[in-house]
């Protein structure tokens, strides 16, 4: 087997998540061959090459914040430094070429706190068990809870303490959709409060429980506080209102933030375009 294969495959067996850049792309002169790939990992650690120079220095600071992130990523450059083409990040080389990277994420699975185990979350947790998520389902009504034989993880808690003691996965994703409107915001408020970094938080509400939660939010947090993460209503504007289709607009919201894809209505841009709160 070839060497970068081998250490390729020795990573994924251990566990350790990695970022593979492959080109895949090449118009014009540059050092990048289409088909060459690189591995990036831990710290500073990588193998392989996509063309060295300023292309790969580049791509190498790329692939770990995308590492942190665990999301993949297919990005154009140009070597020129004189120019500027909409959509394309432009390299200080002199080449004149294009190229185009992708980047792929390899390792454990984003993790997907499911806070209320309601109807819209059961049947959630049956979209998200076909899909490469780790499930974490938190409710204190033990009776629902074992409804849940697709969860990774359950949890017999109550919502906001259960952050307080186990604190959340960087870069994560969070659905709030508690029994009751108070316990969301004891949960979305905690995240607040502890600064986390979840990737993702959306709410189960109506427009009229949104507007009460932001109103008072702003008044406990200041009006400067950061909810660019903060998804509610939640899902996209599918027009579903059953807890299956609820819950697949969900899914695809979710799907949409981890790959970065932009263009799609979400239902907060629906009932909040002019109340920009992100």
């Amino acid at each position: 087997m070839d060497a970068f294969y081998e250490r390729y495959f020795d990573l994924k067996r251990r566990g350790i998540p990695i970022m593979v850049v492959t080109a895949v792309a090449k118009e014009g002169s540059g050092p990048v061959d289409v088909g060459k790939k690189m591995v990036v990992f831990g710290e500073r650690e990588s193998f392989g090459t996509v063309g060295g120079g300023a292309i790969e220095h580049l791509a190498q600071d790329q692939a770990r914040q995308l590492l942190k992130e665990r999301r993949h990523l297919l990005q154009t450059y140009l070597l020129d430094e004189e120019k500027v083409i909409p959509n394309t990040q432009t390299v200080p080389m002199v080449c004149g070429g294009q190229v185009t990277l992708y980047y792929e994420y390899v390792g454990p699975r984003a993790t997907v706190y499911l806070f209320g185990a309601g109807h819209v979350g059961q049947a959630l947790a049956r979209i998200l068990h076909t899909l490469d998520f780790h499930l974490i389902v938190i409710d204190p009504r033990d009776e629902v809870l074992k409804r849940f034989e697709m969860a990774d993880e359950k949890y017999n808690d109550s919502f906001a303490d259960f952050i307080t003691r186990n604190s959340l996965e960087p870069q994560s994703l969070v659905v709030v959709a508690t029994p009751a409107h108070q316990s969301d915001y004891h949960v979305i408020n905690k995240i607040i409060e502890l600064q986390l970094e979840p990737r993702y938080v959306g709410m189960l509400c109506s427009p009229e429980k949104l507007a009460d939660y932001l109103e008072r939010t702003t008044r406990e947090f200041g009006k400067e506080v950061n909810l660019s993460y903060f998804y509610s209503p939640i899902g996209l504007d599918t027009g579903g209102n059953t807890p299956e289709e609820i819950a697949v607009s969900i899914s695809a919201e979710m799907l949409a933030v981890i790959h970065g894809k932009t263009g799609h209505k979400h239902l907060r841009e629906v009932h909040h375009a002019e109340n920009h709160y992100w």
